[in-house]
């Protein structure tokens, strides 16, 4: 009475379309074959190369923080925390690193004092970044850098200047376009002072 086969459709042609899809998504197969094995691998590779790809990067920051705090190429001289360099002329030396305390007379390259450092002397530098206090003379000639902990005072010049939010300068504070005009005007006044005639006294 029943046709079986109408009853029961043959269903294996729907079905082996879903079948691999599903496996291929999960990346685990049912079957025991070498097809399943390269699925999980390749699964467990793709997991492990993101690691290494976040770790990179990481390692790759930090050496260049680690290279900007003694700036690098030429000669450096580093004075750590807790140590104190006085009553020296420091020469020959392209970058200076204060952590300590040095009061010298320098005239150098970079001089960049740390937060808990401090300098009291006389500079004639290029760059000057300054976390920590500065007092004296300085003469950066072609830019003064002060961070939001640094303190300077004393005579100050500078090509360019560059104070962050927090940082403190005071004293005698001038641009070297600005100074150098002056000292000039000061020059030529000076000399049409002398060459005035003197007055005959009479008598």
């Amino acid at each position: 009475m029943f046709n079986k086969s109408n009853l029961f459709p043959k269903t294996a042609e729907p079905l082996s379309p879903r079948g691999p899809s599903v496996r291929s998504g999960m990346g685990v197969s049912s079957n025991a074959s070498s097809g399943a094995g390269v699925s999980v691998e390749s699964a467990s590779q793709r997991d492990s190369a993101p690691a290494a790809a976040v770790s990179t990067p990481v390692e790759e920051t930090k050496v260049p923080e680690a290279l900007d705090a003694v700036a690098g190429g030429g000669s450096r001289l580093i004075v750590g925390p807790d140590v104190k360099l006085k009553g020296a002329e420091i020469l020959d030396c392209d970058t200076l690193v204060v952590e300590g305390r040095v009061e010298a007379t320098m005239d150098s390259r970079v001089i960049r004092i740390a937060e808990n450092g401090a300098y009291a002397g006389t500079v004639g530098i290029d760059v000057a970044e300054i976390h920590g206090r500065f007092e004296g003379e300085l003469t950066a000639r072609q830019q003064l850098i002060i961070h939001a902990t640094g303190r300077v005072s004393g005579k100050i010049r500078y090509g360019k200047i560059l104070i962050e939010e927090g940082g403190e300068i005071s004293g005698d504070v001038q641009s070297l376009a600005k100074a150098g005009a002056k000292e000039a005007l000061r020059a030529v006044e000076s000399r049409s002072a002398d060459s005035k005639p003197l007055a005959a006294v009479a008598g």
